[in-house]
């Protein structure tokens, strides 16, 4: 009887049942659109800090920057041999990414903290790589242009004419990974695309993994042979980083960048994994009490200072596109309740009938809130119809946007805590990183909607019970015309 009464009603008014859900189903939608585009620029926020951090990684540990007081870094410093017949020189300069590093055995101290699933230390280096050639100058005799032809010419008296110098300078970045643990770090936001990645038993040997953009501009292929200040590395694979920015040109086991360096024992960054991504702070919190002359930056720092277009996107789809959404849907829920309470109006006689024949109050609410919760559910329906629509279309369209992540600590010396805690990332700090947004639709989206579909309908059943309870068999008898 319920559902043979309640399908004949919907039928009867489905004009008015249908704007009920069209506008539940606007709202819905919108939300649906704002949350997966929202969710798309925090996957491609994602992907920016991947690039700086590695994937799995939730934090990173650097030494504390000295203060300004205590003086400036050593400056590199290139040394070359004056020999006859030696004109070519060539010199490298291989030093820590910010001049500041750690002891490996800081890694096992982070590793003890608790709240942290695993932690490995890493070595940026940034290698500075002069090749030239000095042209010696000639000496040439100087003329005597003195009158009288008598001697006074001064013998041996000239002067050196040309020579000079011709260096080309190339600067690159090395990252020295930890073969035994090869799940945190950079070199995890790049795939091997080539070759292979290194092997748990190459701890120290002459072996690389060169980035991709890197290896075609040197055009270099696996098997191929770099030469780092002296030593020669066979490259065993070619990695693309997955946002188009590798952390470093090239990656060698952490030993040897070590000796490269002559940092033995010493890490610039140390990678970690937290137990439980909702206890970051309190893991990095633990980490600084413990371990003093640290600097801890987590992944939420560095999306702190990513600017650019995505950024902006990012506070306009949180701010703006998040209240929007709630407008209408309180808009939509309130329209929807005064529509059904109206409906209900115009059912006074229908209504009071049926309780003149015996209906309760309770059953003419149960009718009207089951009237109204289908209104929601079809609203919800329609709302999750056009919500995908309008984000398979934000995806096939795919709005470029770019990303930049501070470029104060750029560089060899920059003290930032931007690229020092991203580690090898320096040279990509200036560069824009361009990103296709998408919008995705999770399984959260979509209960998301289904329960405000539901609410909508009890919003409205609430409003049009509300009304149908004070009815009374009185009215529709002062009604008949």
């Amino acid at each position: 009887m319920f559902f043979t009464y309640l399908r004949r009603e919907l039928r009867r008014r489905r004009k008015a049942a249908l704007v009920v859900a069209s506008g539940l189903a606007l709202g819905i939608a919108l939300v649906i659109v704002v949350n997966s585009a929202s969710a798309g620029m925090q996957q491609a926020q994602g992907k920016v800090l991947e690039s700086l951090y590695g994937l799995g990684t939730d934090m990173t540990v650097t030494k504390a920057a000295p203060p300004p007081s205590e003086g400036g870094r050593e400056r590199p410093r290139f040394n070359f041999d004056a020999q006859d017949g030696d004109e070519t020189q060539s010199s490298d300069v291989v030093m820590p990414q910010g001049f500041e590093t750690l002891a490996s055995s800081t890694v096992d101290k982070v590793a003890d903290q608790s709240g942290v699933a695993g932690a490995v230390g890493g070595l940026s280096l940034s290698v500075l790589k002069v090749d030239g050639e000095f042209k010696p100058g000639e000496f040439a005799p100087r003329e005597n242009t003195s009158g009288g032809g008598g001697g006074g010419g001064g013998a041996g008296t000239g002067e050196v004419r040309g020579g000079g110098a011709n260096f080309d300078v190339n600067s690159y970045t090395v990252y020295g990974t930890d073969t035994d643990h090869q799940d945190l770090g950079p070199l995890t936001s790049s795939k091997i695309t080539d070759g292979r990645a290194f092997e748990t038993t190459e701890t120290d040997a002459k072996v690389a993994v060169v980035d991709s953009a890197y290896a075609k501009e040197k055009k270099y292929k696996v098997g191929s042979d770099v030469t780092i200040k002296g030593t020669k590395f066979e490259i065993v694979g070619i990695a693309t980083a997955d946002s188009g920015d590798a952390s470093a040109n090239l990656y060698i086991p952490l030993k040897q960048a070590q000796t490269l360096s002559d940092s033995k024992d010493k890490v610039t960054t140390v990678y970690v994994k937290a137990d439980d991504s909702q206890q970051i702070a309190a893991v990095k919190s633990a980490v600084q009490k413990n371990i003093p002359g640290t600097t801890v930056t987590t992944s939420a720092d560095l999306a702190d200072r990513v600017s650019g277009s995505l950024s902006t996107a990012s506070d306009l789809a949180t701010s703006v596109g998040k209240w929007l959404s709630i407008a209408v849907l309180i808009a939509a829920f309130v329209v929807a309740g005064l529509l059904t309470m109206s409906a209900v109006t115009r059912r006074v006689q229908e209504f009071g009938t049926l309780k003149a024949l015996g209906w309760k109050s309770g059953r003419v609410t149960r009718q009207v809130v089951g009237e109204a919760m289908v209104n929601g559910l079809v609203g919800g329906a329609l709302g999750i119809a056009v919500g995908v629509a309008g984000a398979y279309v934000l995806t096939a369209v795919s709005p470029s946007l770019t990303a930049e992540v501070g470029s104060a600590a750029a560089g060899p010396g920059g003290g930032g805590g931007m690229i020092r805690a991203g580690g090898p990332a320096g040279q990509a700090a200036d560069k824009a990183i361009e990103i296709a947004l998408t919008a995705p639709i999770s399984a959260a989206t979509i209960a998301l909607a289904v329960g405000l579909a539901v609410t909508g309908g009890l919003i409205a059943g609430a409003f049009g019970g509300w009304r149908a309870s004070r009815l009374r068999p009185a009215d529709a008898l002062r009604r008949v015309e």
